[in-house]
């Protein structure tokens, strides 16, 4: 089995590289793509855990960028780490700005928080020193009041269009593939593919924690019509994501060989 889309406490999981390598290989995961947000420093450790539980490692990333004025995912499997290493330092930069104004309305609003004093800060590292402070329940609560998309303290990303971190990813030799497509908040899947194929995109994540059955399968035949490649992954980040499991989706290995194909990773490693 496999899963495609996972994070570690490189961005906002909690469980670090090594744990969330043993949890997938206690899951039955032989094949594990590490996709932290705008950052690859999960790889080295992950790299070392993945060889003592027998798995297979899938470098990844998943790129924050946005189109039509709203947030847009974007996963990268394979890429060169040393050519994409700067750009991803200018991005690492762009969170760590962003954290900073979303902590200042914040503390407009009435709820002053200490900046979260993580390596790659996000808006689930806020949402739990809000939690911490006992001004909400829970993190969910504090995106619904605060943190999600239109609310009062949300800000949004630097600007980096969907097609430029397309771009940018593809030159490095990565895979490009449209993360959790349905959650997207700026047009349908339908309007919104003919401007990323035409970027360079090369597949859509066609199964995903958040995707119904019918879902996944509209995703799928789109995937067929544009000629990109399926991947899937539940999205997990730990236990700040109820009901999300590894492994919960079940998806078989062979969803691995047409990535590794435009790779160019052969197919057994």
């Amino acid at each position: 089995m496999i899963e495609l889309h996972c994070h570690t406490t490189c961005s906002d999981g909690t469980l670090t590289p090594s744990e969330l390598v043993a949890s997938a290989a206690a899951a039955g995961i032989t094949a594990l793509a590490i996709t932290d947000h705008d950052t690859l420093s999960g790889w080295p450790e992950a790299h070392e855990a993945c060889l003592r539980h027998g798995l297979e490692l899938i470098p990844g990333l998943e790129l924050s960028t946005v189109h039509n004025s709203s947030s847009l995912h974007i996963l990268g499997f394979y890429p060169d780490p040393v050519q994409l290493a700067p750009f991803l330092e200018e991005r690492h930069a762009a969170r760590v700005r962003r954290a900073g104004r979303i902590v200042g309305r914040l503390a407009e609003l009435g709820y002053p928080i200490a900046m979260p004093s993580v390596p790659t800060p996000g808006r689930f590292h806020i949402a739990s020193a809000l939690k911490q402070a006992g001004y909400v329940n829970d993190e969910q609560d504090a995106f619904r009041r605060w943190l999600g998309e239109g609310k009062p303290a949300y800000v949004p990303y630097e600007h980096l269009s969907a097609e430029e971190g397309i771009r940018r990813l593809r030159e490095c030799g990565a895979v490009t593939v449209w993360a959790h497509p349905l959650l997207f908040r700026g047009g349908s899947v339908e309007e919104v593919l003919p401007a990323l194929a035409a970027s360079g995109l090369q597949g859509i994540e066609v199964y995903h924690s958040e995707h119904t059955p019918r879902q996944s399968a509209r995703l799928a035949e789109l995937a067929r019509q544009w000629g990109l490649v399926v991947t899937g992954g539940s999205d997990f980040h730990g236990d700040n994501k109820s009901g999300v499991s590894l492994n919960m989706l079940q998806l078989p290995l062979t969803l691995l060989d047409p990535i590794k194909r435009l790779a160019g990773v052969p197919a057994a490693v």
